[in-house]
């Protein structure tokens, strides 16, 4: 079996100084070096690993090996670092590119993409002391410590393989992977000479290996927190049935910004939001974060998306990131189906029909947030049972031909088809071949008969009846729901409700209650301050109604809301009546 050569040892065919003898060596030098530089400008053109491991194996066959392949360390493809292998065991590998000439194509080689096998051979050798292996004339025996296999020694020998080498490949003081290379028939072996040649353009495409590497780590940090701030779950959304999708960048540079939200409201109100912050990366992320829960708190406090919009711009404002960013939330209120809608620089929402085409909704578009563009402007539709909506960012959309109108008309034209005959659509199923930003999509479905299922909606009178005329409606209900253990106590609530309402809210609105994953009534007026509980004395012969509903009731608030305020509270349902 001929020697295994290692760099600066002797005993290779040209002696230990690691060139040939005579003149071969200087006539080939000009044309080593020529395809050197002309292999290093192919190589890396992405940050893409697998296309980078093929650009390395196609560069160097047929010019410089008759076969090539090229594995990578399953930790660099987790985006970690192993400086040295050490363990009784193979380091784990995965076949990343393959190339050869048809006649060494019938060698035994392990599928792109799947996990390499790697016993006793060479290129275990050179994993674990990090230094290549030449074989310039193979014997019988070499074979099986270069394929690991008897059927795979076999191949190589009847394809006539008759040289090997195989090189570590490290950069930065990482190892990432080997790279094998064969040569077959009357092509004379591999020399010292070819093992400088070597080594020099693996170094440099270790570097380009080891970009993509800390490039893919890059995305996957960014979207593991992109992925951590937005919902992972839906709240119960009476009258509609929502889904959410998020889809990622593949640059890092790009990903990150774009976030959607579901947020429960009062009276069985939802919120549906999106958002896309300018740029991309771990800095766009927080900012999303950030964006996020403001207008969770917001959307708690008020239910008009305009305000909501306008005092998140200004909570923009003080961000330290000074970034910008679009937003569109809508508020949907079961009790009629209709759907409030504010716009800060988003693109528009997609109105899909129960029958018709798909159309964009006639919106307001404001200012982006963080632009201190305010006041927003509002727009009011009503969702018809079997319709859905559609919010997005323009991720969903675009591609690299700039033409956003284009690309947006395109999303619309085949909104309906697609939508229509996917009842839970993903955003991969609308997104154009060639995306490249995230991309976010909300599906709103409009449900046929739920809101009057769940809602009811009274008028009170507006003199000192109404207490009286709220518990007789609220008794009479929930004996049509049969629900007369929570009688008592939401007679109570809804008289202290209707009481203050007349008492400090100027002119008391209407009653709302719902019935769902609990039972919540609703009182609205158009007094302008937010109730809150105080502390009454002993002698004091008012002012603990606001106590009694917060001991009585599972929970309670107020928020603004278009025409005023509206209170509520919350009493748990026995659960065989809780509605899904």
């Amino acid at each position: 079996m001929a020697e295994p050569q290692l760099p600066g040892r002797g005993g290779g065919p040209y002696g230990r100084g690691g060139a040939p003898h005579g003149g071969a060596g200087t006539e080939r030098l000009p044309a080593d070096l020529s395809w050197l530089n002309e292999a290093g400008r192919r190589i890396g053109t992405t940050l893409d690993l697998r296309r980078t491991a093929q650009e390395l194996a196609d560069s160097t066959v047929p010019r410089f090996a008759d076969g090539a392949a090229v594995d990578l360390l399953e930790t660099v493809l987790r985006g970690e670092e192993t400086e040295r292998w050490q363990g009784p065991e193979p380091p784990a590998l995965r076949a990343m590119a393959i190339a050869w000439i048809p006649s060494v194509r019938v060698i035994e080689a392990d599928p792109v993409g799947s996990p390499s096998v790697v016993g006793p051979s060479y290129s275990r050798d050179a994993l674990v002391t990090g230094e290549p292996v030449l074989v310039t004339r193979t014997t019988p025996d070499d074979y099986l410590r270069i394929a690991s296999t008897p059927s795979g020694a076999a191949q190589l020998a009847a394809a006539g393989v008759h040289s090997y080498l195989v090189v570590p490949m490290v950069a930065r003081g990482v190892l990432l992977g080997i790279a094998d290379f064969v040569r077959s028939g009357d092509r004379p072996g591999f020399d010292r000479a070819d093992l400088a040649l070597a080594t020099e353009l693996l170094g440099r495409a270790a570097l380009s290996i080891d970009n993509a590497r800390l490039f893919q780590r890059e995305r996957d940090t960014v979207v593991t927190l992109q992925r951590s701030l937005l919902p992972r779950e839906s709240p119960p959304t009476p009258g509609l049935d929502v889904h959410c999708d998020y889809l990622p960048a593949l640059d890092s540079r790009v990903a990150g910004g774009d976030w959607f939200d579901v947020v429960a409201l009062p009276g069985g109100r939802t919120a549906l939001v999106v958002g896309d912050v300018l740029g991309g990366g771990l800095p766009a992320a927080a900012t999303m974060g950030r964006l996020r829960g403001a207008a969770r708190i917001l959307l708690a406090l008020d239910t008009v998306p305009e305000r909501v919009l306008a005092r998140l711009d200004l909570a923009a404002r003080d961000l330290d990131e000074e970034q910008v960013a679009s937003c569109l939330c809508a508020v949907y209120d079961p009790a009629d189906g209709s759907c409030a809608l504010a716009s800060a620089g988003h693109v528009p929402p997609v109105l899909v029909g129960p029958d018709g085409p798909a159309h964009f909704v006639d919106l307001p578009v404001g200012g982006p947030i963080g632009a201190g563009a305010i006041p927003y402007d509002g727009t009011r539709i009503v969702l018809p049972g079997g319709a859905r909506l559609l919010l997005y960012t323009d991720g969903l959309a675009k591609t690299r031909r700039g033409d956003l109108a284009a690309d947006l008309e395109r999303l619309r034209r085949e909104a309906g088809p697609v939508l229509r005959s996917r009842p839970g659509p993903e955003a991969a199923h609308l997104a154009p071949a060639g995306r490249y930003d995230d991309a976010v999509l909300v599906a709103a479905d409009a449900l046929d008969g739920a809101p009057a299922a769940e809602v009811r909606v009274w008028d009170l009178p507006a003199d000192a009846s109404a207490a009286g005329a709220a518990r007789r409606l609220v008794r009479d209900q929930l004996a049509r729901w049969e629900l007369t253990d929570l009688v008592d106590a939401a007679e109570l609530v809804v008289s202290e409700m209707a009481g203050n309402a007349l008492r400090h809210g100027r002119a008391v609105g209407p009653l709302r209650l719902l019935r769902h994953d609990r039972l919540v009534i609703e009182v609205s007026d158009r007094g302008p301050d937010l109730p809150q509980i105080q502390h009454a004395s002993l002698s004091d012969e008012g002012g603990r109604g606001l106590q009694l509903i917060n001991v009585l009731c599972r929970r309670w608030g107020a928020c603004r809301t278009a025409f005023g305020k509206a209170v509520w509270a919350e009493l748990d349902l026995p659960r065989a009546t809780r509605l899904p």
